[in-house]
This record gives C-alpha cells, structure tokens and sequence, in this order.
C-alpha cells in the first residue's frame, strides 16, 4: 500500500488557528467555518485566475510562442476570452470579487460590506459556467456581530503567503488548508459537527480497503466531501487520473451541501452533489455506482418508513418486514446495495448495534443479506475514532463481485472475512484515537490477500490465514448458527462483548444515578433498622 504524504509539506497550522481565533466573542464557535471557509474559496477560485493571467501574460510576451502579439487589441481579447480560462478549470474574476481587492481594502470601515459584495459577484460568476455552484457564498458578514476589525483581522492572517498556492504551487496548498479547518473546526463543536465530518483515519481506511480506482465513486450522506476527497487522494498516489472518476452525492443539509461544493471544487473536480434526505428523496433513483464510501447518521429513529412507497425498489422485501421506525441503519444498507453496479463494492460506517440487532425490520434485512452473499467483509472499530460520537461503531463492506467473475477477485460467496481493530489506534488526544499508516496496511494487506486472485499455481491459504484476536473467514453456515450475529469478536477468538450501543458517557450518569438511588434506599432501611432496634 502506498503511503500518501503531501507534496512541498508547509506547517501552517498555528496560523490558521490564528486565523480562527479572531472570530472568538463575536461567531459562535460552530459558525467559525461558515465564514473562515467561504474566504478560503474566494482566496483559492481568485488565485487560480491570476496564475492563469499571468500565464497568459507570458504566453503573449514570449516570441516562441503561438500566443505571441504586440496588437493591444488581439492582447486584451485573449485575456477576457473566457474560454483561455475555463480551459484550465478557472474562471474571469471581476476585480471587485478578487483576493488582491479585498486584501487592498481590508481596513476600510465598510469590509463586511466589500467581503458580502465580492461573495455576490463570485456566486454570479460561477453560475455563469457552473449552475450547480449557485448559492454556495452567502451574504453573511454585514449581519453578522463581527467587527470591521476582526473581518480585517481575518483577511489579513489569510493572506500568509504560507497559505497562497500561487507561492506554494505544488503543495495543494488551499485544499489542505480547507480540510485542515474542516477537522478543527469539528473538534471544537464536539457533537454538532457529526452531520459533516468524518475522521481522516477513518476514511482512509475504508478507501484504502475497496481501492476506487476508476468508475462512479457515491456517498449518499457526504457531509462536506471528506470521502470523495480521501479518493482522490488514494488516487493520485497510486498514479490515477481523476479523470477517470465521476462523484455523486446526496446531502440532507444545506450549509453541509455548500461546505462539499466548495470543497470539491477546490480540488478540481467533477460532481453532481444534491440536497435531500436520502431515506425518503432518493435523488439518484437510476445510479448505479462502482464503489460508495459512506458513513450515514447512526441510529436514526422516527424516520417514517410509512412514507415509503410499498413498492420501493430498494428493499428486499415488504416494507412492513424489512423497515422499522426505530432505527434507519437497515434502510441506509438497503439504499446503499440498490445503487451498485453489478461488480460494486459499499463500505460503510455503522454503529456497533447493527451487528445483533434483534429488531424484527433489522434482522431480516440482516439475514437476507447474509444468505444472499452480500456481505463480503466487517470491521469492528475501536473506540475513540470519533469526535462527534461515543457510539462504539464498525464497518461493513458490501460487494456485488463476490462470484469472482470480475478477474480482480476470487470467488468467496460462501464466506465472510471478520477483522477485530478494537486494540488498534494511537491515541492522538485525550478523546481521540487515530489509525496509523502501519494500521491501516496491516488490515487493507489482510482483505486484499483474502479479497483478491492471487498468482496462479499459489494456494489461497498461502495469501490469507486466520490470525487469533484479528481476523477470520467464516462461512456462511457458521453465521447461520451464531443466529446471524456479525460482531467480529464471535469469529476471530478476542472477547466477545455484547456492545448495547449505549455511549460510556451516558452509561455513567444512569450508573450514578442509580448508586444515588440505593444511598438513599440504604439509609432509609437503616433508619428503620435502628427503629427496630429501639423496641426492643
């Protein structure tokens, strides 16, 4: 597996947070990215025209070149030919809307104003060439309790030439910049930021494990973009061209679907990303994706399974059995294996619970599903890899090429392969724990040995082997006898622990509630001892 490390590694974290903080008393702290980022793309989208101008500005000087002219005329129509920039993925960017403009005018008493403007002008420009980008920079600095200073304040520290990819032109440097916040900003609002981010340890190993190497690449929860993100990252360091990919997501959030835009758009990408709740307002009925990487809301209860039509394509069987109000989880695996290819692979964040669920609407998609050859791999994950959660999760992976017909991979329909991670992990903070590189190989090696053809002459056995407390391919008809329980300490050997889902957090306060209960109790049954006592 390749390592992927950023190219041209610039430290810019301790500006950035710099940046952040001059919104502190003025923005909420779960509002800090919905105005930090927005600039950050106006920054990016404007940097990108310049280095196209100054580009063409060359082209035009050099007498080698097929641009060469000293016609004034001929000059200025190349450089507000739209088409010499939208060749190169970029835009016109009227002045008013540029970086350079407000950095220029950033002590003006009247910025919120000129930073509102510049958002409508860009916003305008984009839609010109790009409909779907409309409405991703709102007006919301002159309404905001931020003052000319601090708006001035947060330009200025933006305009580190660290933080410019005209000076750092091989370091993706604005991109990074964008994720680096996104993750920041989702430690600081805690359990808020669960609606669009998901760990990059994470993500990259879910990638890493179903390799999307080209094809159609879904996420019918995507937050702000992280999984779209991390492949193309997994693509570029194993030499792919992005070209060769499409994007395709659904969203439930507005602020959440404008965070994706920008951020795909920054990485010069090509999506088609849509607002709905993707339970109930499938907004791609007819998608067949190569590969979805996707880790929906956990446990969601009161969805209205009533509002399904009763002939819904995406279930396996008649709504009343195979859906149930008090928890979605069975529904997003449903909706997830309608939408792939006949030779497609699902990865997919759940919690813990989804593993035994006993509930009648979700053991019989689970049965189904097992009896069906669709579950090809699970992962039980440690716990601590979420900001946004206590809820001790896993992952599945469903796949469409398990016949082995495909020529990538072997026939497995009988079996499927259970990894425990739950010992795995570093802890990086207090509350939070990451997958090393090391981490990561060690459970992609052990899935692709067990997933994929190996060289003829070469047994499978000298690919893949079982390894107590980690990892172990079972078959189906040992699933069938532990009552279709999927918890991957049942099959590797560790401990099995039956994880009710219940975070440790609120585990505690019913704990010390009830001790307090039983003081009470306990010092009411002795006063009545001692009452006792005194009739005698």
């Amino acid at each position: 597996m390749t390592k992927i490390t950023p190219k041209a590694d610039i430290n810019f974290e301790q500006e950035l947070w710099k940046a952040a903080n001059e919104l502190r008393g003025a923005v909420a702290e779960n509002q800090y990215k919905d105005y930090v980022l927005p600039l950050i793309f106006l920054k990016h989208i404007s940097e990108r025209y310049e280095i196209r101008k100054e580009t063409l500005l060359k082209l035009l000087n050099d007498p080698e070149s097929d641009y060469y002219t000293l016609d004034k005329e001929e000059r200025n129509y190349v450089l507000e030919d739209p088409d010499e920039y939208l060749s190169k993925n970029t835009y016109i960017i009227p002045k008013e809307a540029t970086w350079q403009f407000l950095q220029d005018n950033a002590e003006q008493d009247n910025i919120k104003a000129l930073v509102d403007d510049a958002f409508d002008v860009l916003d305008k420009t984009l839609a010109d060439f790009r409909p779907d980008l409309k409405g991703i920079l709102p007006r919301i600095f002159v309404k905001s309790q931020l003052t000319a200073k601090q708006v001035a304040g947060l330009i200025n520290l933006l305009a580190n030439p660290k933080l410019s990819q005209k000076e750092n032109p091989e370091s993706d440097i604005l991109g990074r910049v964008y994720e680096y916040y996104i993750g920041k900003f989702a430690i600081a609002e805690g359990s808020g930021a669960g609606q669009f981010f998901t760990p990059g340890s994470i993500v990259r190993l879910m990638v890493e494990m179903i390799e999307p190497y080209e094809g159609k690449i879904f996420d019918a929860a995507c937050g702000s973009g992280g999984m779209f993100v991390q492949s193309l990252k997994f693509l570029e360091a194993h030499g792919g061209d992005k070209r060769n990919i499409s994007i395709y997501g659904q969203e439930r959030y507005d602020g959440t679907l404008r965070l994706c835009k920008m951020n795909l758009a920054l990485r010069d990408l090509s999506f088609d990303v849509r607002l709905g709740d993707s339970l109930l307002q499938d907004k791609f009925p007819d998608l067949k994706a190569d590969f979805i990487i996707v880790n929906p809301p956990f446990n969601v209860s009161q969805w209205h399974p009533e509002d399904l039509p009763d002939n819904d394509p995406r279930l396996f069987g008649p709504k009343e059995d195979f859906t149930t109000d008090g928890n979605a989880n069975y529904m997003w695996m449903q909706t997830f294996w309608s939408h792939l290819s006949d030779t497609g692979t699902a990865s997919i964040v759940m919690a813990n619970g989804a593993m035994t669920s006993n509930n009648r609407g979700e053991k019989n998609v689970r049965e189904f599903m097992v009896n069906n050859s669709m579950v090809d791999c699970i992962v039980r994950l440690p716990d601590k890899l979420f900001l946004t959660t206590g809820i001790p999760a896993c992952i599945f992976i469903l796949s469409k090429n398990r016949d082995g017909k495909d020529g990538k991979h072997r026939e497995r329909t009988n079996e499927i392969l259970f990894i425990d991670t739950s010992k795995m992990g570093t802890m990086e903070s207090r509350k939070l724990r990451v997958f090393t590189d090391e981490d990561i190989e060690k459970v992609t090696d052990v899935y692709h040995n067990w997933r994929n053809v190996i060289a003829s002459g070469v047994k499978q056995s000298a690919a893949y082997q079982n390894i107590d407390g980690f990892c172990y391919s079972a078959t189906l008809a040992e699933v069938q006898k532990q009552d279709y329980k999927l918890t991957p300490g049942i099959y590797v050997g560790s401990e099995a622990v039956e994880d009710d889902g219940i975070p440790f957090e609120e585990k505690m306060e019913g704990l010390k509630t009830q001790l307090k209960e039983q003081f009470i109790n306990g010092s009411e049954l002795k006063e009545k001892i001692l009452e006792n006592f005194n009739k005698f």
